[in-house]
């Protein structure tokens, strides 16, 4: 709950902490969903292509060590969008697009 509560908070170290607890939660949904994909730059395209809300919910995950069917969800939709995909083509390179796009069904 203190996570929840600082990562709400408009700092940099709430956020800071809130989009390492969000990452280690998208970690965990690329690594399941998106099998064969490197890891670090397909989550650095989900966080950096998330609102401040949605990396908060996604955070929220964090407590649980396992994330809800809805967060499995979120962290799809925003791997769907434009920008993300744009940045996966560019950081992780344009053959993880099919791979992205499979577990994204």
């Amino acid at each position: 709950m203190a996570l929840v509560v600082l990562a709400a908070c408009d700092t940099p170290v709430g956020t800071a902490v809130a989009r390492e607890s969000a990452r280690a939660v998208v970690n965990d949904v690329v690594e399941t969903r998106f099998p064969g994909v490197p890891i670090t730059p397909v989550t650095d395209c989900i966080i950096d292509n998330a609102s401040g809300s949605e990396i908060v919910s996604i955070a929220a995950d964090a407590v649980a060590r396992t994330p809800s069917p809805e967060t499995v969800q979120l962290v799809i939709d925003i791997a769907r969008r434009p920008d993300t995909i744009q940045c996966f083509v560019e950081d992780a390179g344009p053959l993880v697009l099919p791979r992205i796009l499979a577990g994204a069904v």
